[in-house]
């Protein structure tokens, strides 16, 4: 496979990866928690974060690279590099912690991971609904809302939550326009050509 380009400072990206040879990669619930402080360490500091689901043998999440003076000043602090290198240090920390805890020595993580740039508004609309729905599609729930693995509830929340839930509140007009844009049929055959082959 051809190396795909850096992550561009400022552009919002589907990122999505899954096992090696379609292995699970989260085989209990500690798992997903682990997976969830990683990105925060490391992702964090050069990206934010607007919906993620995470399913046993794959992930998606939605980001926006901070722009170069915000990630620039971060990385001093934090001593992180770009945004690409970071999410190869999520893959490679998460990897040595499932291969100790379960006695593995393989790859865990297909390379390279995949990202596709956000192309329109309406894009990244489609893309929030298609993460969360996710699930279902794979026959783990019936509901998507039943799939505890997901930024869904966090976005209809108070507390805090490490995902921008304003912005995307505001991107469906209101928690009311996001709940219902859920709750639509998410088979819309415009969105295929915007996500690849996925992880199916």
């Amino acid at each position: 496979m051809v190396s795909p380009g850096r992550l561009v400072p400022g552009t919002y990206y589907h990122v999505f990866n899954r096992g090696n040879n379609r292995e699970d990669v989260f085989r209990e619930p500690r798992n997903y928690s682990h997976f969830l402080r990683l990105l925060a360490q490391y992702i964090e500091p050069v990206a934010e974060t607007y919906a993620y689901c995470h399913l046993p043998n794959h992930f998606h999440c939605l980001v926006r690279i901070r722009d170069d003076e915000a990630s620039n000043g971060t990385r001093q602090a934090a001593g992180t590099h770009g945004a690409s290198e970071q999410f190869g240090r999520v893959f490679n920390a998460y990897a040595k912690a499932i291969n100790k805890a379960y006695a593995r020595s393989d790859s865990l993580f297909e390379h390279p991971f995949r990202r596709v740039a956000v192309a329109s508004d309406a894009h990244f609309s489609q893309l929030v609904v298609y993460i969360h729905r996710n699930p279902p599609k794979h026959g783990l729930v019936q509901d998507f809302r039943e799939w505890r693995h997901s930024s869904y509830p966090a976005h209809l929340a108070s507390g805090p939550t490490r995902v921008q839930r304003e912005p995307v509140l505001a991107w469906f007009d209101g928690p009311q326009g996001y709940i219902h844009a859920h709750e639509v049929d998410a088979a819309d055959p415009s969105i295929g050509p915007l996500i690849e082959d996925d992880c199916d």
